[in-house]
């Protein structure tokens, strides 16, 4: 049995309807970008949705069930799964495999929240495709049935908007193109319900032999274009008015309520770590590296914000270069130096922060918890600091792809000045920090000179002491009273801790950008050896500066370990520092003030707050109105077409054409109440059906009386049209006098009369009309068709 043929205007309605569809599925896709972080999704998404649309398609055409619709969409997805989805499981890339299948049949399940639970942007060998190529294949299908099957098509708007919302959810708090996606999707729906209801056929049966064809088209032509207006101006106006009225804050996903976004300060600074791994890690192996090269040093990490009681890791946020964010390869692409691959095994240790060397490129994680620890890694290329959520424990190994730069000499810096980096302000410093800054660098001439000076202040000056058993008091911490103790006491005495945060605090407060690094590194006897330990007894922390041109420049301002405190160095400085520190001034008598000033400042901070609050009251009066405008802007304009169509009818130059334009007006009002009017009707018979469908007896008598005015041997007087249009005016609000108001104002919001209903057959009409009358009034007179071009267009 053939197939059943397909009408010439089924055609063109099928292929307005998959044009539509296509453009609507494109506006969802464009949301996955963010998550895959480019376009590595769009062959399953797009195969996914044209895999859909052509089930729909075939099964509109055969008129199956939907049972068989199902069963086809199933079949597809586990035949074109593997190719689109999978490809890295099949054989030469599109052949589906057990493991393929496997993975297919899981993923239905699984798949989404292997998405929602991986941090984007996500990696498409994963299996990630899997949620963008089902997502579009069964919202294809399923929209496409219902546009090609259903009277309505506007029914199959609700799985498209749905499968939007979804992809939103799926997403990331960053958005990809919210007002081009949102204007797209609105401006298309319109404009394919409009199409749609001009080329249904009630409004395509129009007798060729009562009117001009090209006349016709070029009617039709004019609406389409004049609907095509409406929506730009819509859609202008909702872009224009989303510049202001966008929300500052980010939106919220579903990813972000699984997964919390990343926070360094969530974790304490690895620099309060330092005491115990020296006083409880000297002989255990924390960790091993294989491939270290000579001179490098293994980063922790890097900490430049200090709060007066910390000094911690900095996360700039998007767009700085102290950003953390997910692994992935090619994370330093500028970096230049020796590449090394270094191979990391932990031992004792445990803690978020991943050792690493250099500017790494790639952290690759072996064994049980690789998974994991690739999911949960986060990297600051500005810093060189890396951190696992999951924390590595012992047995975790991994490899990581760095450059090392190369080594610096003060001779090949020369004069190079410092970098413009930026970096936190320091709060809570001792203030004494910036004289003692000051004058230790007053000598020095260049800027390496100067880092140099503050770095042999504390190295030569002070006394080196973990403050354990057997060894001079050193107290652990480096808070603001401690940097301060250090600095004014009689003696510096501290070890690496202090003596790094003091200098950056001293580099700082004089514009030396500085920051603390802590980490490992051989002693100079063991360096250049294959396998590195990091034990408590070689964990150190220095300070970087940075030169413009160099990079940062590692400085260790810690004294020699055997630079200790005795009886023979133990004397006074010469020039102690005085202590930072001063004990709180005594209270003080008050103040005797003017009975009036308290009530002369509560009436001026009264004010402020009177003019705070009518500031804010009016910044949110202005944001409400402008998403009022964005909201009503499509309604304004189809009242404000309306209106000029009125007034031209109103206004015509001849009378007749305002006595036509009067029951022009009045059956479009009719079919926004829901009249169907055939095309070509005459006004007696378009009396008929809106008496009829309305219940308005009065019209039938509305269209004698007009017919009269334009067949009749004179023109009409200008108190007969204002009589004829005021009778039209009490029929169409008695039309709405008779329905509720929500009935009302989809009357006055509708556009069957503007773009399909009886327009274009009342526009026939007025030429045939007037053509007629002025045969009547003028006969044996050819008239040109120029004025009755000039009515039509009028009417």
């Amino acid at each position: 049995m053939s197939a059943p043929a397909i009408p010439a205007i089924s055609a063109r309605r099928w292929g307005l309807d998959l044009g539509a569809l296509a453009l609507l599925l494109g506006v969802s896709v464009a949301g996955f970008w963010p998550t895959f972080a480019g376009a590595s999704y769009l062959p399953a998404a797009i195969g996914g949705a044209l895999l859909g649309i052509a089930i729909a398609a075939a099964a509109a055409w055969r008129r199956w069930g939907i049972l068989i619709i199902a069963a086809l969409t199933v079949l597809a997805y586990f035949v074109f799964g593997g190719a689109l989805a999978l490809p890295h499981t099949t054989i030469a890339g599109f052949i589906p495999t057990f493991d393929t299948l496997q993975q297919l049949a899981i993923g239905v399940i699984t798949s989404w929240k292997q998405m929602l639970t991986t941090v984007a942007p996500v990696a498409a060998p994963d299996g990630h495709l899997i949620v963008p190529f089902l997502l579009l294949l069964v919202a294809a299908a399923l929209t496409a049935s219902l546009a090609l099957r259903l009277t309505r098509p506007a029914w199959a708007l609700i799985p498209a908007a749905a499968l939007l919302a979804v992809v939103i959810s799926l997403g990331t708090p960053e958005p990809a193109i919210p007002v081009i996606q949102g204007a797209i999707f609105a401006i298309v729906s319109m404009a394919w319900l409009a199409l749609h209801q001009i080329w249904a056929p009630q409004n395509a049966a129009i007798s060729v032999g009562e009117v001009d064809p090209s006349r016709a088209n070029h009617m039709r032509m004019r609406r389409l274009i004049a609907g095509v207006g409406v929506l730009a101006v819509a859609g202008g106006a909702g872009v224009a008015t989303s510049a202001f009225t966008a929300p500052s804050e980010v939106r919220h996903v579903l990813r972000d309520v699984i997964i919390p976004p990343f926070n360094v300060h969530d974790y304490p600074s690895a620099l309060q770590s330092y005491r115990g791994h020296v006083r409880d890690d000297a002989d255990k192996a924390l960790f091993t590296v294989r491939g270290l090269p000579e001179a490098a040093r293994v980063r922790l990490a890097t900490m430049d914000e200090f709060d007066g009681q910390v000094i911690n890791v900095v996360d700039g946020g998007p767009g700085s270069s102290s950003a953390f964010s997910p692994i992935r390869s090619n994370m330093s692409p500028d970096a230049e130096g020796l590449p090394v691959t270094l191979q990391i095994e932990i031992g004792d240790y445990a803690g978020v922060w991943v050792p690493n060397a250099g500017e790494v490129s790639e952290f690759v994680f072996d064994g049980e918890n690789a998974e994991a620890l690739r999911r949960g890694t986060y990297y600051s290329s500005g810093t060189g600091t890396a951190v696992a959520t999951p924390g590595l424990s012992e047995g975790d190994s991994y490899s990581v792809q760095s450059i090392i730069p190369a080594e610096v000499t003060d001779e090949q810096i020369g004069d190079a000045p410092f970098g413009t980096v930026r970096l936190p302000k320091n709060e809570n410093v001792p203030e004494d920090l910036t004289a003692l800054a000051a004058e230790t660098v007053s000598d020095a001439e260049t800027p390496i000179e100067q880092a140099r000076a503050l770095e042999s202040f504390l190295s030569e000056d002070g006394f080196f002491s973990h403050g354990l058993e057997g060894e001079v008091i050193s107290r652990a911490g480096h808070t603001s009273e401690r940097i301060s103790t250090l600095i004014g006491g009689d003696q510096m005495v501290g070890d690496d801790e202090q003596y790094a945060v003091a200098m950056a605090l001293l580099a700082g407060e004089i514009g030396i950008p500085a920051r603390v690094v802590m980490g490992f590194y051989p002693a100079e006897e063991q360096q250049g050896a294959a396998d590195f330990t990091a034990t408590g007894d070689n964990i150190h922390a220095w300070v970087e500066v940075n030169f413009e041109g160099f990079g940062w420049v590692p400085f260790d301002p810690t004294p020699p370990e055997d630079q200790v405190p005795n009886d023979q160095n133990t004397k006074p400085r010469a020039d102690p520092k005085p202590q930072v520190l001063q004990p709180p001034p005594p209270p003080q008598e008050p103040a005797d003030l003017p009975p009036t000033l308290p009530d002369d400042r509560e009436s001026e901070d009264e004010s402020l707050n009177i003019a705070g609050i009518i500031a804010a009251i009016l910044l949110i009066g202005g944001i409400s109105l402008g998403v009022l405008a964005l909201l009503l802007s499509p309604f304004i304009i189809i009242g404000a077409w309306k209106a000029s169509r009125r007034r031209s009818r109103r206004a015509a130059a001849h009378t007749a054409d305002r006595i036509s334009g009067g029951w022009d007006e009045l059956t479009d009002r009719a079919v926004d109440y829901g009249a169907r009017l055939a095309p070509g009707a005459t006004r007696g018979e378009e009396a008929a059906l809106v008496a009829t469908s309305l219940t308005v007896p009065a019209v039938t008598t509305l269209a004698q009386r007009a017919d009269a005015e334009v067949f009749g041997p004179s023109e009409p007087t200008p108190e007969e049209v204002d009589a004829f249009w005021n009778e039209v005016d009490e029929i169409v609000v008695g039309l709405g006098s008779d329905v509720g108001f929500f009935k009302r104002m989809k009357a006055r919001l509708s556009l069957r009369s503007l773009l399909g209903g009886s327009a274009l057959s009342n526009g026939f009409q007025t030429l045939k009309d007037t053509a007629a009358a002025r045969v009547r009034r003028e006969p044996g007179t050819i008239k040109s068709s120029t004025p009755v071009a000039s009515e039509s267009e009028t009417s």
